[in-house]
């Protein structure tokens, strides 16, 4: 299993707000591909929304179905996103 750590950089509260209220639609959709969400977090002291990902097959190949896939599309479809900059990188769990 790879696992995935996402953080989020936000300009602001508000943004953060509103990533955090519509994370939750987007759970399903990684699912159907294949992947296990683990948790997330919106960190306001530092305007970040952190989240874990991971997948027990392939991460890049789910990755090459997901992100062009059409419920990708539609859960995306209006959301005004607030993140300024994402850092992403792979993990292994050490405890």
């Amino acid at each position: 299993m790879r696992t995935q750590l996402r953080r989020y950089d936000l300009a602001d509260e508000a943004g953060l707000g509103r990533l955090a209220a519509w994370f939750p639609s987007l759970i399903p959709v990684r699912e159907k591909y294949g992947f296990t969400v683990h948790w997330a977090y919106a960190d306001y002291d530092n305007l970040q929304f952190v989240w874990a990902v991971s997948h027990d097959g392939d991460f890049e190949a789910a990755m090459a179905e997901y992100d062009p896939s059409p419920e990708r599309a539609a859960v995306f479809s209006g959301f005004d996103n607030p993140i300024v900059k994402m850092h992403v990188s792979f993990v292994d769990k050490v405890a």
